[in-house]
């Protein structure tokens, strides 16, 4: 049990926390959530000892053992799993003393030293340490390799599997799905549903959050309020709350409306489409959040591309990798073979473990990395806006916001790079400070403004939420809704994924896979794959030879092609008549139109009737397209 009393902290002359008055008991699995600099980080090192209370205080029961991930990583010459079994401070201590009472011969030290790892049940310890680097990414050939050999991410898992290894009555865990791709954090969701200690956890990815906790601790303007139920849950009573104080009340609803229109749209008609499903159902779970929605500071949108080609970018028996350096052997391959098609309007989420080659993909859809064979085709009028790791950390240090827009848009004058950026939420003087005091999350958002003012039709994105908070999480989650051009998205937030991307690719076995199902059909998928039970067609032995394939895909590009533009003709006309329909209702809104203009309210509910059937019959024609195009798009990977 953790109890707070009058809890307060400051951070200098502004206080941080103030007031804050409850109890989290045992058993409990609770996150922790506020915007960026709220005070979670501090809330976490007072609980840890680290920070002391400026007012009330904070009781926590002597003797409770608590586990939490250490922020660095010392470049140790010892083995990984060995490193991680030393989570277990006292079995790690009682193994190192019966390997050196058995080096010293001193048979009566060995037999304490028995007893006590018997005690601990520490004799299982290395394959407990084994299963927690399996169930976070580490191959098995990796678990003896020096600690000092990983790269940056990779140790933060290491360390993230030390601290699941120690035994504790309560775990702390900062962002612990940074760093992680789908497969761990959904094995990590896993794990801790299944801890029996409290377990506090600071996390921006709503999916987990709502997989894992019980309740939520929300820190907001210095006070602190406590939840039952997970992520979702209190989001709904937050919203009810703003609605009791009557917030909003008018975007509410628009935004209740712009939620809803995805829904009522692919309802009733959209039962064989898979993906339309699994969005209807991840826009269901936020009904009754739009409050919440509306109190966030932040909205953007990406601009509508100037030209959106029909078949934009392509891959023809490439091979994926990184060339041979010189006296370094030959080069690198880590995706064979591989034929794709990105159309308009596709929209596809990569799926597969860190390292299986989905950022290779991406800088070689980009251009970035020259393939090794095969062949790239891109059209003339597509504008790519890639954003990785690298594009935030390129921002050039001592430049502002102001001047590397500038420098991307020579010629534009200053108000109207400072409207544009104001729009981002660098307003005022904020536009012209030096970037090197900004955190990651307004690096981050930065980089984003300078993508979209390129006014891209196709988006590759690569990781674009690492160092984002929830709302600017959801403010994305909106603009990519709303993005008219295609996308390809690599990303370990299920809620960012499941709304809006259609469909699905798995990177895994040195190859590109079409994935058949959405993001909890993926989940199963690796639980099967796990137990040994996969069923996935993917495993399917008999593979089509390369010549087949190719032409197996020329002749779905052109079966898809009528298709592709028969749907986007469709489109734009229930579009046009979306637009005729608001201003007609607008008008039927006046009331004196009834009486002053009789005939001409006549015709207008006349014309209103006519729209609306068209618009269902348009409506229906562009699912049928789609489902025939999903359906000829796997043909290829099952011929």
């Amino acid at each position: 049990m953790i109890a707070f009393r009058e809890f307060g902290l400051r951070r200098g002359p502004r206080a941080l926390l103030e007031g804050i008055d409850l109890t989290l008991h045992a058993g409990w699995k609770v996150g922790v959530v506020g915007r960026n600099g709220c005070g979670k980080s501090s809330l976490f090192a007072a609980i840890r000892g680290e920070l002391d209370s400026d007012t009330g205080s904070m009781e926590i029961p002597s003797g409770i053992r608590m586990a939490s991930v250490a922020q660095e990583t010392p470049a140790l010459p010892d083995a990984a799993i060995d490193y991680v079994l030393g989570g277990d401070v006292e079995l790690a201590a009682a193994l190192d003393a019966e390997a050196r009472a058995q080096e010293a011969g001193d048979h009566a030290v060995v037999a304490t030293a028995h007893q006590r790892i018997e005690a601990l049940n520490g004799y299982d310890g290395r394959a407990r340490a084994g299963r927690l680097l399996h169930g976070l990414g580490f191959a098995p050939d990796t678990h003896e390799k020096p600690v000092a050999s990983f790269s940056g991410g990779w140790r933060v898992r290491l360390n993230l599997a030390r601290a699941l290894m120690a035994p504790s009555e309560l775990l702390l865990l900062d962002e612990p799905t940074n760093h992680l791709d789908l497969d761990a954090v959904l094995w990590l969701e896993n794990w801790l549903r299944h801890y029996p200690g409290m377990l506090l956890v600071i996390s921006h990815d709503r999916e987990f959050l709502d997989g894992v906790v019980s309740h939520v601790l929300h820190l907001h303007t210095g006070t602190g309020r406590l939840y039952t139920g997970n992520y979702t849950a209190f989001e709904r009573q937050r919203a009810e709350q703003l609605r009791q104080q009557q917030i909003a009340h008018e975007k509410e609803q628009a935004e209740r409306a712009h939620l809803q229109s995805f829904v009522d749209r692919f309802r009733a008609k959209a039962s064989k489409a898979k993906q339309a499903q699994s969005r209807i159902k991840r826009l269901e779970k936020l009904a009754g959040t739009e409050a919440v929605r509306v109190e966030r500071p932040f909205h953007f949108r990406f601009p509508e591309p100037g030209r959106l080609p029909t078949s934009m970018l392509g891959l023809d028996q490439a091979d994926l990798g990184y060339p041979s350096r010189e006296g370094q052997g030959g080069a690198a391959c880590i995706l064979r073979d591989t034929t794709l098609r990105l159309e308009a309007g596709d929209r596809v989420g990569l799926l597969g473990i860190n390292g299986a080659g989905k950022s290779t993909l991406v800088k070689s859809l980009v251009g970035d990395l020259a393939l090794l064979d095969g062949e790239r085709s891109a059209h003339k009028d597509l504008r790519i806006g890639y954003f990785a790791q690298h594009t935030v950390e390129s921002l050039r240090a001592g430049a502002s916001p102001f001047d590397h827009l500038a420098e991307r848009a020579p010629g534009v004058s200053q108000q109207e790079l400072r409207d544009w950026l104001g729009q981002w939420q660098f307003a005022g003087d904020r536009a012209f400070e030096p970037v090197d005091g900004f955190s990651g999350g307004e690096r981050a958002r930065l980089a984003l403004s300078l993508i979209a003012w390129d006014k891209p039709n196709l988006l590759l994105l690569d990781e674009p939420t690492n160092h984002l908070d929830l709302d600017m999480r959801e403010a994305l989650v909106d603009a990519l809704e709303d993005y008219e051009g295609a996308l390809v998205l690599v990303s370990h937030d299920r809620h960012l994924l499941g709304l809006v991307c259609d469909r699905f690719w798995r990177i895994g076995e040195g190859a590109l896979h079409r994935f058949d199902g959405d993001l909890d059909d993926y989940a199963r998928w690796l639980r099967n794959r796990d137990t040994g039970t996969d069923s996935s067609s993917e495993a399917s032995s008999a593979q089509p030879s390369a010549r087949e394939r190719r032409r197996a895909a020329a002749q779905q590009r052109e079966r898809a092609r009528p298709m592709l533009k028969a749907a986007q003709t469709a489109e734009k006309r229930m579009q046009a008549i979306e637009r005729e329909l608001a201003e007609i209702e607008s008008r039927m809104a006046d009331p004196a139109l009834y009486t002053e203009q009789p005939r001409e309210a006549a015709e207008l509910g006349k014309r209103q009737g006519e729209l609306r059937a068209e618009h269902d019959t348009l409506e229906t024609q562009w699912l049928e397209l789609h489902e025939q195009i999903e359906a000829l798009q796997d043909e290829p990977a099952q011929a």
